[in-house]
């Protein structure tokens, strides 16, 4: 590329303001109805047929994971047609399936039937990663890690926002159906939204010019050591975040019993991790410029294994939300620096098909994580989920210590 079209590419799309804060209204949308489900998915299988302990467990960690599991393969694929194709058109099409997908959730007679709608919303989802692509390509560089720090913070507002709405609409209206439904049109109008509101500059790429295929950039990728670090750092972060999502609100219930209100107090229970985050993120990411991305990335991964090791052990539902704001003030700022690093080091016609592997990184985590710790809380105990928690963010510490460069 020119010295003209790298200053190009570094200024940005024209519209670039637009299109920045048009996708953070789309994101807290999205991240809201995401989140509108995590406290009631667990609740909602003993309606559909589970009903010991130990196979709650089980279905929890596995219907947590499938949907990640499938986006894992699927990413690379849209990354590539997002590449040729438009990125705008990768957000639409996300966030249009995600909608379908919640609706067929609240639709589901048996748990095989929401088994299936989660594994379909695996295989067209990937919302975030497009919405990553859409940015990284239209703003300028200079501005990349500060739109990719603010997209981060609409997707912890919603996470903020959405698990206590969506208990408490569980608990006043005691349907967890609606609940599916509500996240469902949330999705649709996030859908509209980026239709009317996100422009974007496109160009194609050359007709006559013969892109790499998916593996011969595979191993591009991989033999890239700094961008192999990275990549694993967001899946080993992504698990050991992800083992304790489908356990939370079980772990509230054993400590506060059956009350009403349960639902409530477990989205509290996982909305304050957001509400922390929404502090410390624009903090450690403005951070990043005196003391260097890997610095705070050790240190976020440090202070969030020093939070989450006491959360075995928490006497009271209080102490154990205390603890969850905590891990909030640190974990929340990994993946938008990571995400910034990878963009720089991606040139800008390869960024689609980069985020998609990057993504698959992120959603193996995800994927892993969940049914990782449902398995440990049914075999072993809730406790242990927090201490296996703890572990893989002390091994990603010595991880990052290791393989990812300094600022140079």
């Amino acid at each position: 590329m020119t010295d003209t079209a790298d200053a190009a590419q570094d200024d940005g799309s024209p519209a670039w303001r637009v299109t920045l804060w048009a996708m953070i209204a789309v994101q807290v949308i999205m991240s809201l109805s995401f989140t509108f489900l995590s406290p009631v998915m667990p609740l909602y299988l003993p309606e559909l047929g589970v009903q010991t302990d130990f196979h709650l467990y089980l279905w929890s960690g596995l219907l947590g994971s499938v949907t990640s599991l499938v986006a894992a393969f699927t990413a690379p694929m849209w990354g590539r047609m997002s590449d040729r194709l438009g990125r705008k058109l990768m957000v639409l099409r996300s966030a249009f399936a995600i909608s379908v997908c919640t609706a067929l959730m609240g639709l589901a007679m048996n748990v095989w039937q929401l088994l299936a709608a989660r594994l379909l919303m695996g295989a067209f989802a990937g919302f975030s990663a497009a919405s990553v692509v859409l940015i990284a390509s239209q703003v300028p560089q200079r501005k990349l890690a500060t739109s990719l720090g603010l997209m981060s913070t609409a997707q912890l507002v919603g996470s903020l926002v959405g698990p206590v709405v969506g208990g408490g609409l569980a608990d006043l209206t005691g349907s967890y159906r609606l609940v599916f439904f509500c996240g469902a049109g949330l999705s649709m109008t996030a859908f509209l939204l980026a239709w009317w509101l996100v422009p974007e500059s496109f160009s194609p790429p050359k007709t006559g010019a013969k892109p790499r295929s998916i593996l011969a950039s595979m191993r591009l990728l991989v033999a890239n050591g700094a961008m192999a670090a990275l990549v694993l750092v967001l899946l080993l972060t992504q698990f050991a975040t992800q083992a304790v999502q489908p356990v939370v609100a079980l772990y509230v219930q054993d400590m506060v019993g059956d009350r009403p209100d349960l639902a409530t107090l477990s989205g509290v229970a996982l909305s304050v991790t957001g509400l922390a985050g929404i502090i410390a993120v624009p903090l450690l990411s403005r951070a990043t410029e005196r003391f260097g991305e890997k610095r705070i990335i050790m240190f976020a991964l440090v202070g969030a294994a020093l939070m989450t090791a006491p959360q075995a052990l928490s006497p009271t539902y209080l102490i154990f939300v205390a603890e969850r704001f905590g891990l909030g003030l640190f974990i929340g700022s990994i993946v938008p620096i990571t995400n910034a690093l990878i963009g720089r080091l991606t040139s800008p016609e390869e960024r689609g098909f980069t985020y998609g592997m990057t993504s698959s990184a992120y959603f193996l985590g995800n994927s892993m994580g969940p049914i990782t710790g449902g398995t440990v809380a049914a075999f072993v105990g809730l406790p242990w989920v927090f201490v296996l928690t703890t572990v893989l963010l002390l091994l990603s510490v010595a991880w990052v210590a290791v393989a990812v460069p300094g600022r140079r």
